[in-house]
């Protein structure tokens, strides 16, 4: 059944303009540096407004202090500041919502006053911030119930006690003629103890999240497709990939969010799906983060090859490895072989070279008699069953991480190496046809591991690093009854076994990855501007998901960057070479009218490269380096 649309796309934004008897709820998620808000909005079965705020400030750390262990400020209605009129609560009915980076929302009341409200995050403090605007039709008296500063709650961390409090600037009186606005602020913050920094600055605050959008949205990877519920989309993505980085103890980590997700890294999240990502943005913050995810995990790479944590929790001084071994160093491997090159840097490659060979060598010392990478289970950390022994996740991830690390190697001077890469890529691809390789409900694919005899999304990540033996098969079974629904892919097909029909995003995004690179993008257009609109423009908008139901459809940060991936790396199949040049493949699917992406940094440059029906040109900074024919076959640049 096709998704009741919601919102229509607006210059840099989707609105949500209010039908009358329209009745829905959402939410919306906003990060700074030190506080996470997701405000909760929408309209009831009677027109009223509905809000519900939440802030999440990651750096004050509860007990236990563990993954989870975030500062939760969730206020109860009653202590934030209430407008009334004749002592009586002002009402108010929503006529539009809109969502930029903040979230706006215009009301008429009963009151004759409308009033618009805007929330976003402090730039540099613990504080959520939304600005009121009210202003008159005619005439009103209004008073504002609360004082102005009202505490929230206590709560012993772990470093001291944390105190929360809602504040407002509003006056205890605000007389209204027509015509007439006014203008207060409200901060939801949170303190350690007796600090009590005075409240920020609502208009400079405001001005520097619009600053931080325009950076992470406006001068990085701009795509211009001529399709603009995708263009839309990745604007959204790179904000909500960019946005959720936080100021810890030991410097600027790049969460999920989510609720839960806080002051630390995940070798799937942080290393393999963002740092990639953010080396083409070139924005120094998020360039920044993806170096303390990778060095958190050096600690880890010992000379007995035990395995590394899936995570490091708590502002770096923790580790969680609840899950055993995920196929963690494949996922580094892979995830640092590409922002490494990606980037450009030599220093930072030779800082990145050693880890990288650690991982290397832990995959290759996991091998199983078969040929294959050994692990405990996948990212989904057994929700589906495997066997416990090899994947198709870990071997795939190992073999694209092998590969590039010989290009790195090579750019590093190191042919030994590289050539020991090469080699060792080319016997697992072996062995992961033999091991794998399966024919299931007539599709020429794989299986996911041994005695796992059903189609799960995982399929893909051949494709997406390379292997493309079983293109055709692969694609026909991911967009089969089998596995394909509204959603995206089902993580497994339902079975007398499995009856669990939860997607995961991140397998769907791999997905549309996976098939731009068999060459089957006009067969997968359609369902990717499906996957667009729905996530975009209705009922839960507007970024790329973790999972369904489970989760809740949260909007972790992490699938955000694997969206933005799916074009630049699928759609245009941007992959590095070295150091100093990366390759793509000029095509266009059918229906779209062009592919323009400017202000990619890779290969230590600024490219902007533009594919047009029948010729395409590259762009290093600001000058054509090189054109040609728009004929679906691999170009190599360099800088």
């Amino acid at each position: 059944m096709e998704s009741k649309q919601i919102w229509t796309l607006d210059t840099n934004a989707i609105v949500w303009n209010v039908r009358e008897g329209e009745s829905h709820r959402d939410n919306y998620e906003m990060s700074g540096p030190y506080c996470d808000c997701i405000i909760g909005y929408g309209v009831d079965a009677g027109g009223m407004l509905i809000l519900e705020h939440s802030y999440y400030f990651p750096t004050l750390r509860t007990i236990p202090n563990d993954t989870h262990a975030t500062l939760a400020v969730i206020p109860e209605p009653q202590k934030l500041p209430v407008l009334l009129r004749n002592g009586r609560e002002v009402r108010e009915f929503p006529t539009r919502f809109r969502l930029d980076g903040t979230l706006t929302v215009e009301s008429r009341t009963d009151a004759g006053v409308w009033i618009k409200r805007q929330f976003f995050p402090a730039s540099n403090a613990r504080c959520g911030l939304e600005t009121v605007q009210i202003m008159a039709e005619q005439a009103a008296v209004l008073t504002v119930a609360q004082p102005q500063t009202v505490t929230l709650g206590y709560t012993l961390g772990t470093k001291g006690v944390y105190v929360s409090r809602a504040e407002h600037t509003a006056a205890e009186q605000i007389c209204l003629l027509p015509g007439d606005s006014y203008t207060y602020t409200v901060a939801i913050s949170a303190d350690i103890g007796s600090e009590k920094p005075p409240m920020p600055l609502a208009s400079a605050e405001l001005e520097a999240r619009r600053v931080r959008i325009g950076a992470l949205c406006d001068r990085a990877l701009v795509l211009d497709t001529g399709i603009a519920e995708l263009d839309t989309m990745v604007r959204f993505a790179k904000l909500r990939a960019g946005e959720s980085i936080f100021e810890t103890l030991t410097g600027k980590y790049h969460s999920p969010g989510g609720r839960t997700y806080y002051a630390a890294v995940w070798c799937n999240d942080q290393v393999e799906y963002a740092g990639p990502h953010f080396a083409m943005t070139g924005d120094a913050t998020a360039i920044e983060a993806s170096m303390n995810a990778y060095r958190a995990y050096v600690p880890y790479m010992a000379d007995n090859y035990a395995p590394i944590p899936s995570s490091v929790i708590a502002e770096g001084l923790d580790i969680w490895n609840g899950a055993g071994d995920r196929g963690d160093a494949a996922m580094y491997l892979y995830g640092a072989s590409l922002f490494a090159l990606y980037l450009g840097d030599r220093k930072v490659a030779e800082e990145l070279y050693a880890p990288i060979r650690w991982c290397a060598e832990y995959c290759h010392r996991q091998r199983i008699p078969e040929g294959v990478i050994c692990s405990d289970t996948d990212e989904l950390e057994r929700r589906i069953p495997t066997d416990g022994y090899a994947n198709l996740s870990t071997s795939s991830l190992c073999y694209g991480g092998l590969i590039t690390a010989a290009k790195l190697a090579e750019s590093l001077g190191d042919s030994d190496t590289a050539s020991l890469y090469r080699s060792r890529a080319a016997d697992l691809k072996q062995a992961m046809d033999a091991y794998f390789a399966e024919n299931l409900h007539g599709f020429d694919t794989y299986r996911y591991s041994r005695g796992f005899d059903t189609l799960r999304s995982w399929i893909c990540l051949p494709l997406c690093v390379g292997i493309s033996d079983r293109a055709a098969g692969t694609v026909d079974a991911m967009l089969s009854q089998y596995l394909w629904t509204e959603e995206g892919m089902l993580s497994c097909e339902l079975s007398d076994d499995n009856r669990d029909s939860t997607i995961w995003d991140r397998s769907t995004l791999y997905g549309f990855k996976a098939a731009f690179l068999a060459g089957q993008g006009d067969r997968i257009m359609p369902q990717l501007r499906r996957y667009c609109r729905k996530r975009l423009l209705c009922d839960r908008v507007p970024y790329a998901v973790e999972a369904y139901p489970e989760g809740g459809k949260r909007h972790l940060s992490g699938e955000s960057a694997l969206f933005v991936r799916l074009f630049t790396e699928g759609l245009l199949g941007i992959q590095p070479e070295g150091l100093g040049s990366f390759s793509f493949i000029p095509r266009i699917p059918e229906g779209m009218p062009h592919i323009y992406l400017s202000e990619l940094r890779i290969a230590g440059a600024c490219w902007q490269l533009r594919v047009e029906q029948d010729q395409w040109n590259a762009l290093r900074d600001g000058e054509v380096v090189a054109s040609g024919k728009t004929d679906g076959f691999r170009v190599t640049l360099h800088k």
